[in-house]
Formats: structure tokens, C-alpha cells, sequence
């Protein structure tokens, strides 16, 4: 089964095959996987290319924790909270420029990783 998915993936990511093995090993044992490349080099494919209920966050300056996370919303019709989930209750979380975000965004990203809710 795993060669299958190899080669499939193979023929739309071409040159990757290393990459591709510890993606779909990273993918198997439910871990967390970190590409650093160059723009256009097909992480966002590699992303898409499971058939995962999918989530991209691209961070910015401004982000807040919980514009990662979900908010709880008052709904005034049943004088209840309603939690809103946020873009890291999918099975895939693409999270694209980490770097750009203040200290307690990226933290609340570590901590739901660490929490396994990605």
C-alpha cells in the first residue's frame, strides 16, 4: 500500500521521493512534520495530496491565539457559549510562515500539537 501511495504521489511530485517517504511515514505514525523549502517547490501539493479533511493557516503579525484555536461565541438565542473551532481541528494543518506571528500565537500552535489536536 505504501509503495501505491509513493508512486501515485511520485507522478505529481516529481524529484521529492526522500521527502515523500517521510511524509507518508510522518503520516502513518500521526507525528508532526516541518518542510523548509523554497517557494513553488510543492509543499501546499504535498499537503493537498492525502485525502485529509485539510486546513491551511497562513500567519501573519496580528494573529491571536485563538484565530488558531476557535472562540467560544455567546448565542443570545440560547443564552449559551458556542465553540467555534478554529483551523487546527483538522486531520492536516498546513501552517505557512510560522515565524511571522508573535510568541504566544506560535505558542498556542505548539501546544495544540502537543495536546494532539492536530
Amino acid at each position: 500500500m505504501m509503495e501505491k501511495l509513493l508512486q501515485t504521489a511520485g507522478t505529481i511530485i516529481s524529484g521529492k521521493e526522500q521527502q515523500l517517504k517521510l511524509a507518508i511515514a510522518c503520516l502513518i505514525s500521526c507525528g508532526h512534520l516541518l518542510i523548509e523549502d523554497l517557494p513553488g517547490m510543492g509543499k501546499t501539493t504535498l499537503a493537498r495530496l492525502f485525502d485529509l479533511q485539510y486546513s491551511r493557516i497562513q500567519f501573519t503579525s496580528d494573529m491571536l491565539p485563538a484565530d488558531i484555536i476557535g472562540i467560544s461565541i455567546f448565542d443570545k438565542n440560547t443564552s449559551e457559549f458556542r465553540f467555534h473551532p478554529g483551523p487546527v481541528f483538522s486531520q492536516l494543518v498546513l501552517a505557512d510562515e510560522i515565524n511571522r506571528a508573535t510568541a504566544k500565537t506560535q505558542s498556542a500552535l505548539l501546544e495544540a500539537m502537543e495536546e494532539k489536536l492536530i
